[in-house]
């Protein structure tokens, strides 16, 4: 076999060869969906103060969230992997506003709590939702900042865009 032909096999072959070697996306997701439930005790905490505060058509989702959309939006929903622009205003049961960011927090949905990676693929880019969510899909016994630990949470969420 003369150089030339060497040549041609080798260029030829190289893409099958050596992609094996190239390294795994820096990016690559490694989130998945979370399985988690809430308890038949959270989900009845949060269903009488719905019904006492004027939410009984909220829906229970299968997790035990309870959420009311207010706008759907339109085009794309989020996945666990999804990078989200939103804005949103969070309270306690008693109203305490706990946090809020109106002007645009980026986050992957994989890296918040389960209560909000429920929650959010329900709605489409644009949408608007108001989110119950149990202790145990939120902060659980955790203190975090002003919110005592076991809380029950309320959450006023725009999703403005969904990568």
């Amino acid at each position: 076999m003369n150089k030339k032909q060497l040549f041609f096999i080798a260029a030829v072959l190289s893409p099958f060869l050596f992609s094996s070697c190239k390294k795994a996306s820096a990016d690559a997701c490694t989130y998945t969906e979370s399985t988690l439930v809430a308890p038949a005790s959270e989900v009845a905490t949060l269903q009488a103060y719905l019904a006492a505060s004027g939410h009984p058509l909220a829906i229970q989702h299968p997790s035990g969230i309870f959420y009311e959309i207010t706008t759907q939006g339109t085009g794309a929903s989020p996945a666990i992997c999804s990078n989200l622009l939103v804005k949103y205003s969070g309270y306690l049961l008693n109203g305490t506003k706990f946090d809020e960011n109106l002007t645009g927090a980026s986050f992957v949905l994989g890296q918040l709590i389960v209560g909000w990676q429920k929650g959010l693929p329900l709605l489409k880019k644009g949408g608007t939702m108001n989110l119950y969510v149990p202790p145990s899909l939120g902060y659980g016994a955790n203190t975090v900042g002003v919110i005592p630990g076991n809380s029950n949470l309320i959450f006023v969420i725009q999703l403005i865009d969904v990568q």
